[in-house]
């Protein structure tokens, strides 16, 4: 990849602004959705008018042009609100409900709103938006029609409802920007590209679980996951997978290098469990601490699957970084990078770096160099603003 498909590359920069500006990014894609999905539907309307027209010869007339105007109108205000309180209703009932449950409480919270809406104009804008722009044999339509009207739109916006929620579902599933590169077959062939992947891995798994029991063990990775997750846009960060109580953070290079985001990052995981420690003491009676190992290099990214559809990276880069996350504990060490990542991303003063030489890691014919970073100051690194270019 060229150094302007890196700067111009869709998924990056799609990552980049739902970073910068969540909320703005979220309802910005309901409201494109619901004035398409607006237009669709007045598209639909005036082609069967004009087949009645042709089939059974009755005059039926629509001013498809303001029509139009209404539909786009009505879609940016609809999609404004329902991104709104769809976005903060995530927030605050999707941690604790399931996926189908959401869906539906969001579905029919959109069904009353919509009603009242259709209320609405029923009393005040019928009359000089719909009625003046539909004639039927030269007679006006009346009101007594609206109820058919209001079952149509009810039907059409429900099931349009549940389209968008199970796309934004999948959106989340893969992240910001991939889905329509998958859609547009980008990953059916192997793609080289360079990335940073870190493997993070709680400490002392197997007496936590122990301690805590598999279920609450459980819950008790949901929340780490969930606490990590609250840090992943602000500083572009991606998750590829999640496995049993590891989970693994990527960025593509010439993204996770600036401004030591890649770094940064790992330290505001960190603050952010400190910042939970009363939830975590009174719930679980400890506060979670995770090692984490990181390189870069190539790999190649393909879409696998048939019954299950993913992308997949392969190369020395991931195997290399897991190894380094793997000696954590020998070294007693909670965060190891390797020597080529440092190399290519430079020295901070805020940094404690901590050369450990050059090691055989397990599985590797060749040493790598691993490298202590730590910082000088706690309050150092954690500014979650972080400004790409």
């Amino acid at each position: 990849m060229n150094p302007m498909d890196k700067k111009f590359e869709y998924t990056t920069l799609a990552q980049r602004y739902t970073a910068r500006f969540p909320v703005l990014t979220y309802v910005g894609t309901q409201v494109n959705f619901w004035i398409i999905a607006n237009c669709l539907l007045i598209t639909i309307l005036t082609l069967h008018a004009r087949l009645i027209n042709q089939v059974v010869h009755i005059p039926v007339a629509a001013a498809f042009g303001p029509s139009l105007l209404i539909a786009i109108l009505f879609g940016g205000v609809w999609g404004v609100s329902l991104g709104l309180t769809s976005y903060y209703l995530d927030r605050k009932i999707a941690r604790k409900r399931s996926l189908g449950n959401v869906i539906l409480v969001k579905t029919g919270g959109m069904l009353i709103l919509l009603y009242l809406i259709f209320w609405a104009l029923q009393f005040i804008l019928f009359d000089l938006t719909i009625s003046p722009h539909v004639i039927i044999a030269g007679v006006t339509l009346k009101k007594e029609a609206w109820g058919l009207i209001s079952t149509l739109l009810l039907v059409y916006y429900f099931f349009m409802t549940l389209i968008i929620s199970f796309i934004n579902q999948i959106n989340k599933k893969y992240g910001p920007g991939v889905l329509l590169p998958l859609l547009l077959g980008r990953y059916r062939t192997p793609q080289e590209e360079e990335r940073i992947f870190m493997f993070m891995d709680l400490k002392s798994s197997t007496s936590t679980a122990e301690q805590l029991g598999h279920i609450r063990y459980s819950s008790f990775i949901r929340d780490c996951f969930a606490d990590i997750n609250e840090v992943l846009f602000p500083f572009g960060a991606q998750v590829y997978q999640y496995v049993g109580d590891e989970i693994v953070i990527m960025w593509p290079e010439h993204e996770g290098l600036k401004n030591y985001v890649c770094i940064r990052f790992y330290f505001a995981c960190t603050d952010q469990f400190r910042n939970r420690t009363e939830y975590y003491q009174s719930t679980y009676g400890f506060l979670p601490t995770f090692k984490a190992g990181m390189h870069t290099g190539k790999v190649t990214a393909v879409e696998i699957g048939e019954i299950k559809k993913d992308i997949a990276y392969h190369g020395d880069t991931l195997n290399t970084a897991a190894r380094i996350q793997s000696v954590c504990n020998h070294y007693q060490k909670d965060f190891l990078v390797s020597g080529h990542l440092i190399t290519k991303m430079g020295l901070d003063q805020r940094l404690k770096i901590e050369s450990l030489g050059k090691i055989l890691l397990r599985g590797k014919t060749e040493k790598v160099e691993i490298v202590s970073v730590d910082r000088h100051d706690p309050k150092d690194l954690t500014n979650r603003r972080v400004e790409f270019k």
